[in-house]
């Protein structure tokens, strides 16, 4: 039996699909029953509960030879480093309670420093959480820059006519799409190839800096001539608040934006064919980011 954490999520959902399409046993856990469907018509088992509970998650890994955990995103959080703890304390305690052999934990670039890296902090404290834990196998999948977090660029698109960040303009990220960080951790799961603690990178498919980006969107939705803007700080988190972010949140994500433009945060392998993934930023724009494009402009 396999456990998904975060399973109607980016990745957790991509993880629940690929094992049930190798017809493994596999019990989904998310907060709210109607968005796990999709994995129930395929033969999941459902589990609802909430991630900060310790008791609830121990339930859910009752009985299971292997999870995929990881800490959803909660941008509304007025205490977004505080609700990180209480998943990773949830998690370790039901890794630790139910003594399950094997975790695949989704972690991020820049989760090997303790301090300075924003929302990554959390994800450093949950890998050395799961270390300390001596009868479980973990694997940390390392991942990239989300190619996800660009979608956001619809609305300033639509609205300034430019794409528009806080990432330095020349600052070349490692980019990924979260279905290949998906693909990636159920492989390891059917597989079971790593023992121990061990860290693993994922780079995506080639590292792009935001001009490129740009350029790349601006082609694929009609706009050749589309530029990006790099804006001071205090004006990225006004846009960001009004998108509905709390503002310790934002804050957060620009000490972590400004981790990666000080060379801070970053990746520590070098690129390999075990650590490159299939889907190039084009494919994703052609795939994600084109049609919400053209709904927001239908709408």
């Amino acid at each position: 039996m396999y456990v998904v954490l975060g399973a109607s999520g980016n990745t957790g959902h991509i993880v629940a699909q690929n094992l049930l399409a190798r017809q493994q046993k596999v019990r989904v856990v998310g907060r709210n029953a109607t968005h796990l469907q999709s994995h129930a018509a395929q033969g999941a088992e459902i589990f609802v509960g909430d991630l900060t509970d310790s008791a609830a998650i121990t339930k859910a890994f009752d009985h299971a030879d292997a999870a995929y955990v990881m800490i959803p995103p909660n941008p509304a959080s007025t205490d977004p480093l505080g609700y990180e703890e209480r998943v990773s304390d949830a998690i370790a305690a039901a890794v630790k309670n139910t003594g399950i052999k094997n975790v695949v934990s989704l972690s991020s670039i820049g989760a090997d420093k303790a301090h300075g890296t924003g929302p990554v902090v959390g994800l450093h404290n949950l890998e050395q959480k799961l270390n300390h834990i001596d009868t479980a196998n973990v694997l940390h999948l390392r991942a990239g820059y989300f190619m996800e977090n660009t979608l956001g660029q619809v609305g300033a698109i639509r609205a300034a006519g430019a794409a528009i960040g806080p990432i330095r303009p020349d600052l070349r990220l490692t980019m990924i799409a979260s279905r290949d960080i998906g693909a990636a951790a159920a492989d390891a799961l059917v597989s079971l190839a790593f023992r121990g603690k061990q860290t693993r990178e994922l780079l995506g498919e080639r590292d792009l800096d935001y001009n490129e980006v740009a350029t790349i969107i601006g082609k694929a939705i009609g706009k050749p001539d589309l530029k990006y803007v790099n804006p001071p700080d205090d004006q990225i988190r006004v846009a960001m608040v009004q998108m509905g972010m709390s503002d310790q949140f934002v804050g957060l994500l620009l000490e972590m934006c400004g981790a990666l433009n000080s060379g801070y945060m970053r990746a520590l392998e070098p690129r390999t064919s075990r650590n490159t993934t299939p889907t190039s930023y084009e494919n994703f724009v052609a795939e994600s980011f084109v049609p919400a494009y053209q709904q927001q402009s239908a709408a």
